[in-house]
């Protein structure tokens, strides 16, 4: 598939760049080999992915609150990881691992089908422009790629505040196979999301924020 993500020289602060040096090593697992969950983890609790996670404060707030659960961060920005490296670092959290790369080669060649308890996309970048369109994130076939990679009642979780993304990736995920709507149409918000920079900055601009959500099969 095209890219779906563009490397932006975004500020790398002091504070980012300490914490990627001191707790990469730690929390950060290759994106070039397939991971064995348990052995990275210490244990077979469920995970979710969650792609693109910016800079990683609502994943924290989300691992925290569910430490049954093992959480799988996969993100490009380096500044985003650094962050998340410090909230995992300052809560305590044990159960976050992070992936340095691109989410949809690593989904496609890495990650074995049936692993996965949820995928979490919130706020994808949506390619505004209708000739970059090819690049988002939510296209057939790859939707059919996170399909399967999802157990038997596994969910896939995507808000955007863009509202032809919304139109678009409902029309992508209800024609994948194996993916039911777990709505009629647009989902209702999942209390248990906490808000993240890029709502905040959409409500701003007084944009509607739609949500999705589909089961496997």
């Amino acid at each position: 598939m095209n890219r779906s993500f563009v490397l932006r020289a975004g500020r790398f602060t002091a504070a980012q760049r300490r914490s990627y040096s001191e707790f990469a090593k730690k929390f950060v697992i290759p994106a070039d080999a397939p991971p064995c969950f348990q052995s990275v983890f210490g244990n077979d609790a469920p995970v979710t992915a969650e792609i693109g996670f910016g800079m990683g404060t609502s994943t924290a707030q989300i691992a925290a609150a569910n430490p049954d659960k093992n959480y799988l961060g996969i993100e490009v920005h380096r500044p985003g990881i650094g962050r998340l490296l410090w909230e995992i670092e300052s809560r305590g959290l044990s159960n976050i691992r992070i992936v340095e790369g691109d989410a949809a080669d690593f989904m496609q060649k890495m990650l074995a089908p049936s692993s996965l308890q949820a995928i979490h996309i919130f706020f994808p970048d949506p390619w505004p422009k209708k000739k970059h369109h090819k690049r988002r994130l939510l296209r057939r076939p790859f939707t059919e790629v996170l399909a399967q990679r999802l157990v038997p009642g596994g969910y896939l979780y995507m808000t955007t505040d863009w509202e032809d993304y919304a139109l678009e990736a409902l029309a992508e995920l209800a024609a994948t196979p194996g993916l039911c709507n777990a709505y009629d149409g647009f989902a209702e918000p999942q209390p248990w999301r906490p808000a993240t920079e890029f709502e905040r900055k959409g409500l701003n601009k007084s944009h509607i924020i739609r949500e999705l959500f589909f089961t496997k099969a």
